[in-house]
């Protein structure tokens, strides 16, 4: 079926569609059950109308959106809120029946205070919800608005929304697709399916049926030119097609079904936040209850007045300000990262970051630069290494370094020199997904030379001094009489300042005008002093270019009459047709050549991955030629003397590693973190990037393509994950196979992509990551980080900071909860150990619960990473955010802050102060208590007494004079003490008593931490690495199974960029 019925449900597994690309148009307008005659009537109205009956509008399914209610009820729908509401509504009452015009005042300002905070915390958690709708709308938004259509022998414009199978569309130049599409008429037409099949060059279509050997359905979607895809853009010319799918159907549409079926995924902060919330929410309620017991029946207060003591403590231990605590330390993180390039786009997606065990990074523009270069140059007698990554434009960017990629690489070293070829970039299979090899110079006929083609009389040159000697560089007329070749023999255009920007032309042609430049030649120059006289412009057909020109300087002497012929390409057509070399790469000495030498050369450049070019060059007579002539191919290869070239030397060519990189991995290696590369280029290509960059090596000796993990089972593709770093000709089929079957080894597993097809990919992941500069909004929509820079080291930033996230969040609860729990817990205790009334009003716990989330839990949220943060292994899936340790830690805070709290009131009360000073006692003890807390908390192994404490976080001693400053105001500030507080001025003992409280717990939280120290120096586990029998970890939920959804198959049809 081509379209949609309108009952059928989106997720219904669906019939394989008919391989349009292989039937002739006749079979096609059959299969549709369309008129003979379509092609010049379209449809009629009528059948138009039944059509739109039968499949349905041209759009993509939307999923069910939640309503405003509906997010605020998942908000709001939890015990603690539901308390803090019973609480206001008691308050509601007292302000309402209150005789006092305090106490009134009192729970009016509680009530506002209660709502004020529901409400902030619920608006905070509907802004940051995750964006799930958004991958879909992203595609949505890329299909046509309107569509022209035959319809009754007339072309008409309608909605594209109202294109169905059978409608004949007619498309022009700058159009987008509305549907997909079969052509039966085109004139010079190209589309751009960049975003669809990642192929960057315009698709001329076709409208033959497409001959297929096998299976029909394996066609890669570029190649399928008689068709064109929705979304996809006309980049020039016309045509007509009909229209074979629409909707949920089209190519677009299957990446829709496999993005909405791929489920959003809840962290496991967020899940242990309301884990933590229901474990406080039982203890309070226990608290409450003895409270209320203690109030009524020991001190004998009314029912009222009881149930009013038991909800002050129940507030106090209530977290209020725990949610936006969390927020703001994910939000700071989220600030940090877009500094350096990493743009979150879910705040709880931070905390993954410092659980990721594996990342899986594109090749080309992530790990590497995304332009070709230079890396070496060979002649007769040396090897000259080229700094790729050279600020300066001079000649010393060219070494000589004879033993710089003078061997094979280890895993071709005993290969044969046609296998050799046929793993690398110069190979002249196609990548998959491709109709032609993407290197137009590819390498189709090496091999081993018969011993009369080598010349042994000829000297090898090893060991002499010319140019220069070994780690010296060469002057610069050496390397632009060397390298000139490739500078005049191309039509490109090098871009500013060497960059890619207002580059025209083959990367692989200009790198070697940037490798000149970068040396120092006047590029621009050369070119117009020294301009084409006649050419031979390339053809992959024969695989070379040649360009004639008139001698210069550099050129030698005895030029007068003659022409210089420069020849660049294949290298193995090109050793064919030399009998020279220039000896040392003096261009004005020859020699004859050498050719075992140079077929060496090249197998060894090819066993790295390196693309290789010849430069040749040679005289013929001006009377031989003139520049009217249309030269062809046999100009070069159909000379009577067959043999007329001299070899000048080889470019190796490559897209280099990022130098940031190779850091970046080394320090994701020292965090316990692999890194793995997924490409689409050539396995040769991609080991030899992932030696450089560290990523092969005895652990991960070797890589493995995308068609080999095709043909393994479930169990072989789980060890395939394990075994190798480097995963090349991959598909992103591919790449959701790997995401899912890390995921079945509990992995945590981090993806890039940058295309449509790669959604899937990104929303399965645990961190989906898409590339900013040369991603689709697709991708970027679908991702939960967006790289602004493209680079790879971005991603390590961004672990490191997912890890300091979770050690600030782990600060934040041990600031907290010790904090909530005393506010709350020395009411019980205050009341049991005999006092009275309580030592606490509701008001001062909902105004110290607030102050200290807003300013010392602020101070952990943002506090800087601890030494040695990336020398620690990835947090193991499920590890509890409060461990055994944490646990002990948060309960001798708590202890010490009630105690102190609870000790410096029963000293108000022998000394003779009244009930408001007694509570001034007790609100100024705690709040000054929680600011030692906090100092000790900032670091969670390192002593706190130390100069470290004043340095790294300017933003403590800000938060710590405001809490200070405000407690001294609400002290003395008439009528605020009073009237809203419930309390008094202090004296100077009073004042005495809290600085000592202050200093006990500073000293009691130092003191644990000296005996963690010393217990983790004798091997102890301080910081729960490994499960406990007690906090046990929460299980990893997640689908262990590497079945991929229905749709994925579509995936392999495109290709992923080299």
């Amino acid at each position: 079926m081509a379209g949609k019925d309108k009952n059928e449900p989106v997720a219904e597994a669906r019939k394989p569609p008919p391989n349009w690309h292989a039937m002739s148009m006749d079979e096609t307008i059959k299969q549709l059950k369309l008129d003979e005659n379509v092609q010049k009537t379209g449809l009629s109205k009528e059948e138009a109308a039944a059509r739109l009956e039968k499949y349905g509008y041209n759009k993509l399914t939307e999923g069910v959106k939640k309503t405003l209610l509906e997010k605020i009820w998942d908000q709001v729908a939890n015990v603690l809120v539901f308390i803090l509401v019973v609480v206001a509504v008691v308050s509601a009452v007292r302000a309402a029946t209150a005789d006092n015009g305090d106490d009134k005042l009192t729970n009016t300002l509680q009530v506002i205070l209660i709502v004020g905070v529901i409400t902030v915390n619920t608006w905070i958690g509907i802004v940051q919800e995750g964006s799930a709708e958004k991958a879909a709308e992203a595609l949505k938004n890329m299909l046509s608005a309107d569509a022209l259509v035959v319809r009754g022998g007339k072309e008409v414009v309608i909605p594209a929304t109202e294109v169905i199978p059978g409608d004949v569309v007619i498309l022009n130049t700058g159009d987008k697709v509305p549907a997909d599409l079969r052509f039966f008429t085109v004139s010079n037409l190209a589309c751009g399916e960049a975003a669809l099949t990642g192929e960057s060059v315009p698709i001329d279509k076709t409208i033959a049926a497409i001959e297929v050997e096998g299976n029909p359905e394996a066609t890669p979607l570029g190649d399928r030119h008689n068709c064109a895809f929705s979304a996809t853009l006309v980049a020039q010319g016309s045509g007509r097609g009909i229209a074979i799918a629409t909707g949920d159907y089209t190519q677009i549409g299957t990446i829709n079904a496999l993005v909405s079926t791929v489920e959003d995924k809840k962290t496991n902060v967020l899940e242990q936040i309301d884990y933590i919330s229901k474990w406080l929410a039982f203890f309070i309620v226990i608290a409450a209850i003895a409270t209320l017991l203690i109030a009524r029946f020991v001190t004998e207060q009314s029912w009222i007045d009881a149930v009013s003591i038991a909800l002050v403590c129940a507030v106090g231990m209530i977290p209020e300000g725990l949610e936006a605590i969390v927020t703001m330390t994910y939000a700071w993180a989220v600030s940090n990262m877009a500094k350096q390039n990493a743009i979150i786009r879910a705040l709880p997606a931070v905390e993954t970051l410092g659980s990721v065990t594996v990342i899986c990074s594109d090749k080309t523009g992530t790990l590497t630069q995304n332009k070709m270069s230079v890396v070496a140059f060979v002649t007769s007698n040396a090897h000259f290494r080229v700094d790729v990554n050279a600020k300066d434009r001079v000649p010393t960017n060219f070494v000589r370094d004879d033993a710089f990629l003078s061997e094979r690489a280890d895993h071709q070293a005993n290969k044969a020199i046609g296998d050799v070829v046929g793993d690398g970039p110069n190979s002249n299979v196609p990548r998959r997904g491709k109709a032609a090899p993407s290197n137009h110079m590819a390498i189709t006929n090496l091999k081993t030379p018969e011993p009369s083609q080598h010349n042994p009389s000829a000297d090898d040159g090893s060991g002499d001094n010319f140019p220069v000697s070994n780690g010296d560089s060469p002057d610069l007329a050496f390397i632009k009489s060397a390298i000139v070749g490739g500078v005049l023999c191309s039509r490109c255009v090098l871009g500013v300042d060497g960059t890619r920007e207002g580059e025209i032309g083959n990367p692989t042609e200009l790198s070697i005008l940037r490798a000149a430049y970068n040396a120092g030649v006047d590029v621009e120059g050369i070119k117009e002093t020294d301009p084409i006289v006649n050419e031979v412009p390339f053809s992959s057909e024969y695989k070379f270019m040649s360009t004639i020109h008139e001698p210069q300087d550099f050129d030698g002497e005895n030029m007068e009459g003659k022409y210089v012929v420069h020849v660049k390409g294949a290298p193995d057509r090109m050793l064919d047709l030399c009998d020279t070399q220039a000896k040392a790469g003096n261009i004005n000495e020859t020699e004859p050549i050498r050719k075992t030498y140079w077929t060496e050369q090249i197998t060894t450049l090819s066993s790295h991955g390196l693309r290789v070019l010849a430069l040749c060059r040679s005289t013929i007579d001006k009377s031989d030629i003139t520049p009217e002539d249309q030269l062809g191919q046999e100009f070069v290869n159909g000379r009577s003397e067959k043999r007329w070239l001299t070899m000048v030397g080889l470019c190796a060519i490559q897209d280099p590693p990022r130098p940031e990189c190779i850091d970046a991995i080394s320090e994701a290696h020292r965090a316990g973190v692999r890194v793995a590369m997924i490409t689409g280029d050539h396995k040769d290509t991609a080991i030899a990037i992932g030696h450089t960059l560290g990523l092969v090596d005895e652990e991960y000796p070797s890589g493995i393509t995308g068609p080999e993990l095709d043909a393994l089972n479930e169990e072989e593709l789980k060890e395939a994950v394990m075994k190798y770093n480097v995963f090349a000709r991959s598909s992103p089929e591919n790449k959701l196979q790997i995401v899912k079957a890390l995921q079945a080894q509990s992995q945590v597993a981090s993806m890039t992509g940058d295309g449509v097809n790669d959604a899937p990919s990104l929303k399965q992941a645990d961190m989906g990551v898409a590339m900013g500069l040369e991603g689709t909004d697709v991708a970027r929509e679908a991702s939960d980080m967006i790289l602004a820079d493209d680079n790879f080291a971005t991603i390590v930033f961004a672990v490191r900071e997912g890890r300091v996230v979770w050690d600030n969040l782990r600060k934040v609860l041990l600031v907290n909860t010790p904090i909530n729990n005393a506010q709350g817990m020395s009411v019980l205790f205050g009341l049991a150990f005999g006092l009275d009334e309580t030592p606490l009003t509701a008001i001062q716990v909902l105004y110290s619960n607030l102050i200290c989330a807003v300013t010392l839990g602020f101070v952990c949220a943002i506090e800087p990473a601890e030494d040695g943060i990336m020398d620690l292994p990835p947090r193991r899936v499920g590890k509890r955010l409060i461990g055994r340790y944490l646990f002990l830690r948060i309960i001798l805070g708590t202890t010490i802050l009630i105690a102190t709290v609870i000790l410096s009131v029963f000293w108000a009360v022998d000394n003779g102060y009244d009930l408001p000073a007694q509570r001034s006692q007790a609100f100024n003890t705690l709040d000054f208590g929680a600011i030692s807390v906090c100092l000790s908390a900032r670091f969670a192994y390192n002593s706190a007494i130390h100069p470290r404490i004043f340095r790294g976080n300017k933003w403590c001693w800000y938060s710590i004079a405001l809490v200070a400053v405000l407690q001294v105001a609400i002290t003395y500030i008439p009528g605020v003490n009073s009237s809203i507080f419930s309390m008094g001025p202090m004296d100077g003992a009073q004042w005495g008593v809290s600085i000592a409280g202050m200093a006990v717990c500073f000293v009691v939280m130092e003191a644990e931490k000296a005996l963690r120290r010393s217990i983790k120096s004798k091997g102890g586990d301080t910081d729960d690495a490994k499960p406990s029998t007690v906090f046990t970890d929460r299980p990893d939920n997640r689908d262990h199974s590497v079945t991929l959804p229905p749709g994925s198959e579509k995936l392999t049809l495109t290709e992923l960029k080299s």
